[in-house]
C-alpha cells in the first residue's frame, strides 16, 4: 500500500510483533466463533464481529483524529472490500463450522495465499505467476484434497459442503487482497484510517440486512460474550491494524505468511480447549498446502538466491 504508514518509523521488533500477535488472535478465533455459536446463529455471529470490529476501529480513529478519504470513488471500492472481506468469508466461516471443527477451519484458512495467487492472476491480471508458481497452486489444490479426504467417500453431506464454504471464503479473501493491490493502493489514509474504512462499510451493510440476518432469540453466557467480544474487537478490530501494518512494513507476501501461525493456533486450542479429534490427513494436508504457498510465493527460489549472496 502506499498510503501513509503507521510503521515507517517503527523498529523491526515492533512489527514482527504484531505480525506474531495478529496470528494468534486469528488463530484463536475459529474457536471464538465455535463458542460463539453455542448461544448464536452464524449470521448474529458474523454480524456481531463485524459491528464490534467497526466500533473499534471507529474509536481507535477518532483517539487518534485519523483523517479519512473524502473521495466517493474511494469509499465506493471500500465497499467492495467490506463485502468481499469481510461481510461474505464471515458468514461463512460461521456458517461451516457448525459442522466442522474449529481445527478444520483454521487449517482451510491457510489456503488464502493459493486463492490470492490464483485471483491476483487469472482475474484481476495483477500478477503474473511463472511456472514454480503455478505449480504451487496445483501443490497447494493437492494439499487441499488431502484434508478433504475423498477416499472416505463424498457423500455432499453437511461437512463435504461446509468444507467448500471455507474454500469459498479464502476465495473471497484472495479477491479482496487482489482487489485491494489494483484499485485501493493509494487512498492516503493510515493502516488505521484505512482498515476502519471497509470494516466500517461491512458494518453500515450489516445494518441494513440486520431485520433479515439476527432478528431471532439468542442465548448468551460468560464465555459466549467473552468469546464475541474477542473475535469482535480483536479479531476483526486490533488484529486487522496489525495486519495493515505488517503489509506495508513487509509487503504482501511475507505478511500474508501469518497463514502459517493461525492453523497451528486454531489446532491446538480445539484439540485443548473443545476437544476436538484430529485426523492425520488434515496435518499432512496442512503441511501440503504450506509447500504450495512457498512454491506460489515464489519463497524457495528467493531463499536460495539469499542465500547465495550472502556467501559471496
Amino acid at each position: 500500500m502506499s498510503a501513509p504508514s503507521d510503521v515507517a518509523a517503527s523498529s523491526p521488533a515492533s512489527v514482527a510483533a504484531q505480525f506474531v500477535l495478529a496470528g494468534i488472535v486469528w488463530g484463536s478465533s475459529f474457536l471464538f466463533m465455535k463458542v460463539s455459536l453455542g448461544g448464536l446463529s452464524p449470521a448474529q455471529v458474523a454480524w456481531t464481529r463485524i459491528v464490534l470490529g467497526a466500533l473499534t476501529l471507529g474509536a481507535l480513529v477518532l483517539i487518534r483524529r485519523e483523517r479519512l478519504s473524502r473521495s466517493l470513488r474511494v469509499w465506493g471500492h471500500l465497499a467492495v472490500l467490506g463485502t468481499t472481506f469481510c461481510v461474505i468469508p464471515f458468514l461463512l466461516f460461521a456458517w461451516a463450522q457448525q459442522h466442522v471443527s474449529s481445527g478444520v477451519a483454521s487449517i482451510f484458512n491457510a489456503t488464502t495465499p493459493i486463492m490470492t495467487a490464483i485471483m491476483a492472476s487469472l482475474v484481476f491480471r495483477v500478477e503474473q505467476l511463472k511456472a514454480v508458481q503455478v505449480a504451487g497452486v496445483l501443490v497447494g489444490i493437492a494439499g487441499v484434497v488431502v484434508i478433504i479426504a475423498p477416499w472416505r467417500g463424498l457423500d455432499a453431506g453437511d461437512s463435504l459442503v461446509a468444507q467448500l464454504a471455507l474454500l469459498g471464503a479464502t476465495a473471497s479473501y484472495g479477491v479482496s487482497l487482489s482487489y485491494m493491490r489494483r484499485f485501493a493502493s493509494s487512498t492516503g489514509m493510515t493502516a488505521v484510517a484505512f482498515t476502519f474504512g471497509y470494516v466500517g462499510m461491512a458494518g453500515v451493510i450489516m445494518a441494513v440486512l440486520t431485520p433479515v440476518l439476527v432478528l431471532e432469540p439468542v442465548r448468551l453466557d460468560a464465555p459466549i460474550v467473552a468469546s464475541l467480544v474477542a473475535v469482535g474487537c480483536l479479531g476483526t478490530g486490533i488484529a486487522y491494524v496489525w495486519n495493515q501494518n505488517t503489509v506495508r512494513a513487509w509487503g504482501p507476501t511475507r505478511a500474508s505468511t501469518v497463514t502459517y501461525i493461525t492453523p497451528v493456533v486454531g489446532v491446538v486450542l480445539g484439540v485443548v480447549v473443545l476437544g476436538e479429534s484430529v485426523a492425520w490427513n488434515e496435518p499432512v494436508g496442512a503441511l501440503v498446502v504450506f509447500l504450495g504457498i512457498l512454491l506460489a510465493q515464489d519463497r524457495l527460489r528467493a531463499g536460495a538466491v539469499s542465500r547465495r549472496r550472502a556467501s559471496r
